[in-house]
């Protein structure tokens, strides 16, 4: 997609101008034939029981919401899971086991971003990337995993499993389905699930990892705007479309243009770029979560031991 445009669109779906906004409107028909069909999908679809506990962290909006540091947050202390995801924008078809127990078995252009920094982040953890979730969720089982992450796994209502839906802190956003809006299924599935709220049931803390003089801050993430709260105003920012491939010319050119000593960018953009010689200073997220959704989480998983056991 072209960059300009991509960020039009982006703009369009959660900050609209008033030229987008009429835009908007006249798609409504639209966007009620999608919801009718996504909810027709989901009411009659039937969920299978894979015996195992599996939890889901997804968002019912487009392009990121603070699903991968909130599994990080649920997954770091946890043994024997294995994180399952589509693998969005990898060089790559089909099932892959991207790391087995911490052991990196590929590289990030047949992972995919998102993958690699699961992989990278969680050293007990095994990472498979599949387009088919059940046939991963059977291969993790024949692996030995005793826990899943389904990573956005929500709209997969034929799987049985442990919902939890991010809801970003966006005040501005346009309320309507796809595509007079950003919102993928009905914003009323709030109600039918566990919603965890920016600011209320987590926290985001940011610092600068190997911070130098002259930064410029490069990230190719959906709404890079979120950052701008951890970012120092004089610090100039270059941005690209969400999963951007990142080749080590652009990255010279970026520090070059900006007279920069290295570039700041964040640790799911970061895991593109060290593959260069590039000098990198990482923007490190930490989630601290409410203790009553760590329960909640840590009760399904012992739950589903007990009956195990039995």
């Amino acid at each position: 997609m072209n960059q300009k445009f991509y960020f039009w669109v982006e703009k369009y779906l959660f900050n609209p101008t008033h030229i987008q906004k009429l835009l908007s409107l006249t798609l409504l028909p639209f966007s009620a034939l999608y919801c009718l069909i996504v909810i027709f999908k989901r009411k009659f679809s039937t969920a299978e029981d894979f015996h195992i506990p599996i939890i889901s962290i997804g968002n019912l909006i487009v392009g990121g919401a603070g699903k991968t540091p909130v599994t990080l947050a649920l997954a770091k202390d946890k043994k024997d899971i294995f994180i399952i995801l589509r693998g969005y924008k990898r060089a790559s078809k089909g099932l892959i086991m991207i790391s087995d127990k911490g052991k990196i078995l590929t590289d990030v252009h047949i992972s995919g971003d998102e993958a690699m920094l699961f992989a990278t982040s969680l050293p007990s953890a095994s990472v498979i990337v599949s387009e088919d979730r059940v046939l991963a969720i059977k291969k993790a089982k024949e692996l030995g995993a005793q826990v899943i992450f389904l990573d956005d796994g929500f709209s997969k209502s034929h799987i049985k499993k442990l919902d939890i839906l991010i809801k970003p802190d966006l005040p501005n956003i346009n309320n309507f389905c796809l595509p007079a809006g950003p919102y993928r299924e009905p914003k009323s599935l709030y109600h039918d699930t566990l919603v965890l709220e920016e600011n209320h049931d987590f926290k985001r803390a940011v610092h600068i990892e190997n911070s130098t003089a002259r930064m410029v801050l490069v990230t190719a993430i959906s709404k890079p705007e979120r950052l701008e709260p951890f970012i120092p105003a004089h610090i100039e920012r270059v941005y690209f479309p969400d999963h951007h491939a990142f080749t080590g010319r652009e990255l010279d050119a970026i520090l070059s243009k900006y007279c920069a000593d290295s570039i700041l960018t964040t640790t799911k953009d970061a895991v593109k770029m060290q593959t260069f010689n590039i000098p990198l200073s990482i923007l490190t997220l930490n989630i601290t979560l409410n203790k009553k959704v760590i329960k909640i989480v840590d009760t399904f998983i012992e739950n589903f031991a007990k009956i195990s056991q039995k």
